[in-house]
């Protein structure tokens, strides 16, 4: 029942995560048995399903930090820029091209493509990001902005065009 009801949900995430469909299989499966082994911790404060989610993105961040740990290409230009007030809004990100957007993405760090998915694709609320991550809201939306303004410049910079 739990398989039936999680784990196309479980596998899509493990493959927008980890971008591989092997892996992706391996992953769900993964994921499963460490949901069978800790039911009994589930606490009912939150739902489920969140709960289900939180295993998955915990067990594809992990993953990704032990088998692909590659140089981040731009931190050093990210590093020097100047804080920037401007707020990208949410209009902004949608408007990427998909293929500009695939591009993007992967130049992000982990963490910054995983919370811009968990709330552009997900569809979470700055709430639930915040829940399953262990952080304050208000740090959450610190992240969001950080990393959208991080993906406007690296727009800019890789494809060489004029801040959206």
């Amino acid at each position: 029942l739990l398989y039936k009801r999680y784990g196309g949900k479980i596998f899509s995430k493990c493959i927008s995560m980890l971008k591989d469909e092997v892996l992706a299989h391996d992953a769900t499966q993964e994921i499963f048995t460490k949901i069978f082994l800790n039911l009994s911790k589930f606490n009912a404060k939150s739902r489920f399903s969140t709960w289900v989610y939180s295993i998955t993105y915990n067990y594809c961040i992990d993953y990704i930090r032990r088998k692909k740990k590659r140089a981040n290409l731009f931190m050093d230009d990210i590093e020097r820029l100047p804080e920037v007030e401007v707020e990208v809004s949410d209009d902004e990100i949608l408007s990427i091209a998909t293929h500009q957007l695939k591009v993007i993405l992967e130049e992000l760090d982990d963490s910054e493509r995983a919370i811009l998915l968990m709330k552009y694709q997900d569809g979470m609320s700055i709430k639930e990001i915040a829940e399953l991550l262990g952080k304050t809201e208000s740090a959450v939306k610190m992240r969001i902005k950080r990393a959208k303004e991080k993906a406007k410049y690296l727009k800019k910079t890789i494809f060489k065009e004029e801040v959206l």
